[in-house]
Parts: C-alpha cells; structure tokens; sequence
C-alpha cells in the first residue's frame, strides 16, 4: 500500500470527499428503522367507529384496473359511511362498473366532477370534489386510487392505529404487484431511490420538509382538511399527497406514513416502460420540496445509489493502483453495495411476485439503480405536460 500521490488516486479522493457525508446522513435515515412502527394488520371494526369514513376514489379511464378496489371496498365493514367515486368523463366503461356495484352496495356513489380549472391537476381536484361532496357526519375522509387492491380490514386498522396514536393524516405504503420482467428489475431501485431520501415507513418525523406520504391510501381527519382548504395547497401539483402531508404537518397536525404490506396491494403500471414514464415524472417530489432540497436529494441519491455499482464494476474491470485512496474508494462503494442488497431484502416483504415472470429479476434490480437516479435527475429538470390523459400547458 502506497500514499503516493497519482491521478488515480486524486480522482478517488475527491469521489471520496463527495460520497462520506451522503453515507453517513443515509446511515442515520436507515438507523431510525430500528424503532419504526410495525406494519398494520387488518382489524375488524368497533362500534366506536362505525359510520366514521367517507371514501373518495378519483377516476381516469380505469376500467381495466378498477375491480379489485370497488371489490375491496364493498368488503369494508360498515366503519365505511360512504364511497363516493369522482369520476373525470371516462370514457372506457369505468362510470358502468361502478353502477353495476352501487346496485348491490347502496354505500357507493358515482359523481362526475366539474371541468378542470385554471391551475389544478386532475387528481387533487378530483380528490377535493370528492370531499367538498361528502358527507360532514363523517370524522374521516380516506382517499384511495383506482389502482389499490384492499384486504378486508384496511379501513378499520387504518382507522383504529390512527386513533389510538392520535394522528391527524396518516397513509400507508403498500404491497406492490409486480408481473413483468422488467418492471422486476426497474420498479425496486425506483422504489429505493425514496428509501434513501425519507425515513422508512413507519418512523415519524417532526421536520414537515420531510414527510413522506402515499395518495393511493391517504387518511385524513375530516376537520383537518376543513382547517386546511381541502386539496387548495396541493392544487398545482403533480405530487399532491406528499405537498398536502408536507403542508399539513407544517400546520403543526401529526402526520404519519406507516407499513401497509399486510392490508393493502397495488398494481401501478404495466410494464417497465409505463412504470419508467408515469411514476418516475413525480418520483423527484418537486412540487413539494424546495429547490435545496432537490439538489440535496440528486447528490445524495447519486452519491449512496448510482455511483456504488458503477464504481465496483470498474474495480472488477481495470487493475488500479494500491494506493490509499483508491483502496479506500474500493471498500466504502463494496460496503454501500452490501447495504443495497440488505435493503433489498428488507424490502421484499413489500412485493407480490407469486405470478411475475423474470421475478428473478428482483434479486439485481441493483443494477438498474443508474437508471433509477438517471430518472429522478431526468423527472426534477422538467416540468410535466401530460398526466393521466390529461394535456397541461
């Protein structure tokens, strides 16, 4: 081992310099998962609660999506007041499968919402007519999307740990269902491109710039929203869960996003492609985060989940040196890669992939991890024009 000064070795010295301060805050991230909540199981619901929720589901064309969710939710007990559906003038036959369900469940309502203003995103304004429509005897509104799968118990448990932990909001991270072999590769490292950034599901924060949430499952005290101005705060973003939690924890409201493996399941989009092109447009959280923040985000996801398989890979290829910094250099990116793969692991309680082909896949979706921080540096530079359908200017 040398300390004679190289190139090689400036170079590993400045990457160095650029990844130990990102490794030690993702250090001290991971270590509040030891004190995380536990996921939540199903429960059956208590008088106490009965008649307590008003469910508001937003629609776009999701008719070959949308059964699982309306089937999920007629099997809610009757903590469930209501479930109305917002639907935006679909036009695949979605208004016609949720007839055929209020016709054997009396608690669903269908309601077309008014044309999109100036300003809005489709879905918070979907979400805040949903609200504006539903009834004030309930203590809790829940907004849930078309593409949730719900075990029987989800809204008693979301219900009764909300309660009993007395949070104003809280919205659960699900299971995801995955089927492709490509969305098995992409879809993880997405997924831990958020993991990296946030604290995991289950550990609460006191920074409002911090807070985490999930629209697909998203509970909220009925009052809270009327002291807020329904989704108003939330009306121009494309990330409007994370800007209405972000602004309601600010309020001074506890906020907490949990693990809701157990009680509910999403099938989010069909293929690598559409999981690249939809989810990775909000992944960077723009719309909820300050420019410094944003900057903060990109060099530490480049620095703890880009760089580490790049790095050991060219070690594995190219004969260096044995200088100290390129030794050093070799071992922090060797350890951040076992890391990764720990984490994957962790995770994988949060996938379905009892009918995925390539479900192999999942195992080095560590790879495509470049990708997965290409795509957030990608989504954080541009502004999106379309969404769901919808054209923006």
């Amino acid at each position: 081992m040398s300390f004679f000064f190289t190139i090689e070795s400036a170079i590993a010295l400045l990457i160095i310099l650029f990844q130990v301060p990102a490794t030690a805050i993702l250090f001290s991230r991971l270590l509040k998962g030891r004190d995380r909540i536990s996921p939540l199981e199903p429960k059956q619901p208590t008088p106490e609660i009965l008649g307590s929720v008003s469910v508001v589901v937003p629609t776009l064309n999701e008719a070959l999506r949308i059964n699982p969710l309306l089937t999920g939710l007629s099997r809610q007990s009757y903590e469930v007041r209501e479930i109305i559906v917002v639907d935006s003038n679909s036009q695949d036959g979605t208004p016609d499968l949720v007839k055929a369900v209020q016709d054997k469940d009396p608690r669903f309502r269908l309601i077309t919402d008014d044309p999109l203003p100036p300003g809005w995103v489709g879905r918070p304004w979907a979400l805040n007519y949903g609200f504006l429509s539903s009834s004030e005897k309930s203590r809790w509104f829940l907004g849930i999307d078309a593409d949730v799968q719900p075990h029987p118990g989800l809204v008693a448990s979301l219900v009764t740990e909300a309660e009993t932990a007395d949070y104003d909001l809280i919205s659960l991270s699900p299971q995801f269902v995955l089927k492709y072999p490509g969305e098995c590769l992409l879809q993880p490292a997405l997924l831990m491109t958020l993991l990296y950034r946030f604290n995991p599901a289950g550990s609460y924060t006191e920074q409002p710039e911090r807070v985490m949430a999930n629209g697909q499952c998203f509970l909220c005290k009925r009052s809270v929203l009327v002291a807020v101005n329904g989704y108003t705060s939330a009306r121009a973003s494309f990330c409007d869960d994370v800007t209405l939690a972000r602004y309601i924890a600010a309020q001074g409201f506890k906020v907490g996003f949990l693990d809701g493996a157990k009680v509910l399941k999403v099938r989010m989009y069909e293929g690598a492609r559409e999981t690249w092109k939809e989810w990775g447009r909000s992944l960077d959280l723009k719309d909820a985060s300050t420019i410094e923040q944003i900057w903060g985000d990109l060099w530490l996801l480049l620095s703890v989940q880009g760089l580490p398989i790049l790095i050991v890979l060219f070690y594995s290829l190219i004969s260096l040196p044995p200088l100290l910094p390129i030794i050093i250099l070799g071992k922090l990116n060797i350890c951040l890669l076992i890391v990764r793969f720990a984490l994957l692991l962790a995770i994988a309680p949060a996938y379905d992939l009892q009918n995925a082909r390539g479900s192999w896949l999942f195992w080095l979706s560590p790879l495509a991890d470049p990708l997965a921080v290409l795509r957030i540096f990608l989504s954080a530079w541009r502004t999106p024009k379309e969404w769901r359908g919808r054209k923006y200017d």
